[in-house]
């Protein structure tokens, strides 16, 4: 949903990991009748965003068979191995290519509890506040979604291979607003954490 009163703004959602832990494509897993990824998507189109970006790596063929991706651009990372700050270069060169971006948004495919109106509070906010970082609390840290302004691109496309996006957060807590998202802390990783989810006993 496009939005002239808001700076552009860009979501990149972070779907190339091979969910290691976990033994099968934890973007394709089942939650209230939708696949994560899509919930993801759908999301994301809903807000007042202006572009949506889906960057994929392994399982890709497969995602792309069981998701439908009308709505976003989708890039490959074919070096998704090296972690997610390669995932989310690939996807930032790709915006400052093609998009006049102000500002993105990091998403992942596997925080289910995310919504519309958590992006939508966060580039609000961003509006708001006139800070160049929106990012999300959780437990006892902060993290994704997160929003970055574009004075920030350059340094998250510097960020070494093991070295996440957070970094850049930590070394701007001054220019940080925080949005208290507990449920945040609930992604997929391992067989268990899916099975909490769902409700079922470990």
């Amino acid at each position: 949903m496009t939005n002239s009163n808001y700076p552009q703004t860009g979501i990149i959602i972070l779907a190339a990991g091979n969910s290691s832990r976990l033994g099968q494509a934890k973007q394709l897993l089942d939650f209230k009748g939708e696949k994560l990824l899509q919930i993801a998507i759908d999301i994301a189109e809903d807000s007042l965003s202006d572009v949506n970006l889906v960057v994929l790596g392994a399982y890709k063929e497969q995602i792309k068979n069981e998701i439908d991706f009308q709505s976003c651009e989708i890039v490959t990372n074919e070096n998704w191995s090296k972690g997610l700050s390669s995932s989310m270069k690939v996807g930032l060169s790709a915006m400052i290519e093609n998009y006049a971006v102000d500002q993105i948004l990091i998403m992942l495919s596997d925080q289910p509890f995310v919504t519309k109106e958590l992006l939508n509070l966060m580039i609000k906010t961003q509006l708001e506040s006139r800070k160049g970082i929106v990012a999300c609390r959780y437990g006892d840290t902060l993290g994704v979604p997160v929003l970055y302004t574009k004075k920030y691109f350059e340094e998250l496309m510097q960020l070494k291979e093991k070295e996440g996006a957070k970094k850049v957060i930590f070394n701007h807590l001054e220019d940080c607003e925080i949005i208290v998202f507990e449920r945040g802390k609930i992604d997929i990783d391992t067989q268990e954490d899916y099975d909490q989810l769902l409700g079922k006993k470990a």
